[in-house]
């Protein structure tokens, strides 16, 4: 579906001047950890508005909106979340969209460790595979359909190593203590380059669409901050931080 994108100015024109700067509570997935930092960076400067961000698993933090967690907005890893809080009445109604597509990617620090079909799953030689959880983190659910799908999952399942989220996945094998893992592409890729180790972009057949989410949540219903943030995430601005991360946008 067609959305309109703002241009720089218009995001400036909408917020200047600002009767009163604020703070947005944001739960944002880990996997978009690296680019809503250079864009919270950006739209405090922009806007005068601070987001102020926690980082972690979906799932996790679904739990924690849900027992009253004081999250003003939520950047989900998945459709589903967001749609389920709106229904539930936990989010705001129409207040959600679609920020980014994530792609997944199969990754080793190792440079020329992972080979570019991802040949090295079906060899198996390699004693831990990590993997965020797959209850909680929707990339983690992801690889465990490409897994299922390549029919490697039963030789596989002794080797998996879990993280609580798919900050911890990466940094398992960042840290040698998984020889490869299933990662979001944006953790490891910035600018069209892969910034260490190697890599499998996992083909998108193999898993279902990681359409990324955002909703105001009850508690920032009304306030100008949180509109602006939401807002500005639309911007022609975010957009290209996002899209430079390798995810596709809506």
């Amino acid at each position: 579906m067609w959305r309109p994108v703002l241009t720089s100015a218009a995001v400036l024109l909408a917020f200047a001047p600002l009767a009163q700067a604020d703070e947005v509570a944001v739960a944002v997935a880990a996997n978009f950890t690296a680019p809503m930092q250079k864009i919270a960076a950006e739209f405090e400067k922009d806007t005068g508005h601070k987001a102020v961000l926690s980082f972690g698993a979906t799932g996790k933090f679904y739990a924690q909106i849900t027992n009253g967690a004081p999250f003003e907005v939520l950047l989900s890893a998945d459709d589903e979340t967001p749609a389920k809080l709106e229904k539930e009445q936990a989010g705001v109604a129409g207040s959600r969209f679609t920020y980014a597509i994530g792609k997944l990617v199969l990754w080793s620090a190792k440079p020329g460790y992972v080979d570019s079909k991802g040949e090295v799953l079906k060899k198996g030689d390699f004693a831990r595979l990590s993997i965020a959880n797959p209850k909680t983190a929707p990339y983690g659910q992801a690889a465990m359909e490409t897994l299922d799908k390549l029919k490697v999952l039963p030789a596989l399942q002794p080797k998996i190593v879990q993280g609580e989220n798919i900050s911890q996945a990466h940094q398992f094998v960042a840290t040698g203590n998984a020889e490869l893992g299933f990662v979001a592409l944006s953790q490891v890729y910035v600018d069209g380059k892969l910034t260490s180790g190697s890599m499998w972009q996992v083909p998108g057949t193999l898993y279902s669409p990681i359409r990324q989410d955002a909703v105001v949540l009850n508690k920032g219903a009304g306030k100008p901050a949180v509109q602006a943030l939401m807002t500005y995430l639309k911007s022609a601005k975010a957009r290209a931080v996002i899209h430079s991360y390798g995810y596709d946008l809506p």
